[in-house]
């Protein structure tokens, strides 16, 4: 049986497969880029003793090869070699632009236009993210946010079973593609309204306090936190690295942002849960994105 971490990465054209391999290969994975799926269990077996962890790109420009990514799972599961699968996703207006910015045509548009590509990309791929660990939406992340994204997830220092990011947004930009468990935190009285709250955010003590003086807002903070351990229990059991943990108001400026923080410092200050240990992290999707 291999020790060693196998990662698949894959996911839409242009929504930052390449700069996620290259951030994998600064944090000592080694990657193989564009492998044909029915190679990826005699890649493994053959560099597993001298490689610990190894990131798999395969993609649409594998054409016929990429048909063979099923059974190629089932496989590596029948010889018990465990895997994670990191889908990059974005949204299809991002990706038009991505692809029109740099004047390349989609891998699969052939003679149709770029949505059409794009269309024909996600059916391909609608099963196999469907069954991702971790989906990363890259819709409002520029390079350096992306790559600041991968390093969260993959490296600690420390040995952790569970990684959690723990995300703000707001409602009216929607709920993020990339969120395993989605907090209402609308029910909080809104700092927006308060005139002398409304120009700071989250971050900044008196908006901060406010939050979490609300009414319910400590009773719901306890009651959340174990029913998170209750959860992790069973992500341990498992197997389960990284988890998103999207937390929402109206504009992703003031209440999921404190909340957000209040989250990630709870969680770190009680990482060894009688199953594993767990690590959280804290991003703001929207923060200053308002007008």
């Amino acid at each position: 049986m291999s020790s060693s971490e196998i990662l698949l990465l894959t996911g839409m054209s242009g929504a930052g497969r390449s700069t996620i391999a290259h951030a994998m290969e600064d944090l000592g994975w080694y990657v193989v880029d564009n492998l044909p799926p029915s190679m990826l269990p005699e890649l493994v077996e053959v560099t597993s003793s001298s490689v610990t962890k190894i990131a798999i790109v395969v993609d649409v420009r594998g054409r016929q090869f990429f048909d063979a990514i099923t059974a190629a799972l089932a496989e590596l599961a029948e010889k018990k070699l465990a895997r994670q699968i990191l889908f990059v996703d974005a949204a299809d207006e991002v990706l038009v632009r991505r692809f029109e910015s740099t004047r390349r045509p989609h891998p699969l548009q052939g003679s149709d236009r770029i949505v059409d590509g794009i269309a024909k990309e996600r059916e391909r791929l609608r099963e196999l993210r469907s069954i991702a660990d971790i989906v990363i939406d890259s819709s409002a992340l520029n390079i350096h946010q992306l790559e600041s994204k991968v390093e969260d997830l993959f490296h600690s220092e420390n040995e952790v079973d569970l990684r959690v990011n723990v995300l703000s947004f707001g409602y009216k930009y929607g709920i993020p593609v990339d969120a395993d468990l989605v907090v209402d935190v609308r029910f909080i009285a809104n700092p927006h309204w308060v005139p002398e709250l409304r120009p700071q955010n989250g971050l900044d003590a008196p908006v901060s306090e406010a939050v979490l003086d609300s009414k319910n807002v400590q009773d719901f903070l306890e009651r959340y936190l174990q029913l998170f351990e209750t959860m992790a229990d069973g992500f341990f059991i498992e197997s389960r690295k990284y988890l998103t943990l999207a937390i929402g108001c109206t504009g992703g400026k003031h209440r999921s942002v404190a909340i957000a923080e209040e989250l990630t410092a709870r969680l770190n200050s009680k990482k060894n849960l009688p199953g594993g240990n767990v690590e959280a992290h804290a991003l703001h999707r929207d923060l200053g994105r308002e007008l």
